[in-house]
């Protein structure tokens, strides 16, 4: 009898690829409609203004625009949200001032 039990032996490891999670697309960049934002398990960002949550919880574009985020203030300040903004709003044009030459 063997006064040391036996370390048990690992079964066969495997390595598991990886599940290609997180944002895919960038504040300030412009998207179309069915854009993948966001790969996520849970609901870390959440769906705002423009965007839809998908049944495993992706972040999607449901309108063409520029990608923004947002964190919130007051009892809800620990939630980020994903919004798709018209590119008009997103960058507004800057009025030309002219300067007279005097």
């Amino acid at each position: 009898m063997s006064k040391v039990a036996a370390a048990g032996s690992v079964a066969t490891t495997m390595n598991v690829v990886g599940k290609r999670l997180g944002v895919k697309k960038y504040a300030g960049q412009s998207v179309i409609n069915g854009n993948i934002l966001v790969k996520q398990r849970g609901t870390v960002f959440h769906a705002g203004i423009g965007t839809k949550l998908s049944r495993d919880h992706s972040i999607y574009a449901v309108t063409a625009g520029v990608v923004r985020f947002r964190r919130m203030t007051g009892h809800k300040r620990n939630k980020y949200y994903v919004d798709v903004v018209p590119a008009e709003v997103a960058s507004p044009k800057q009025s030309k001032t002219s300067k007279s030459a005097a």
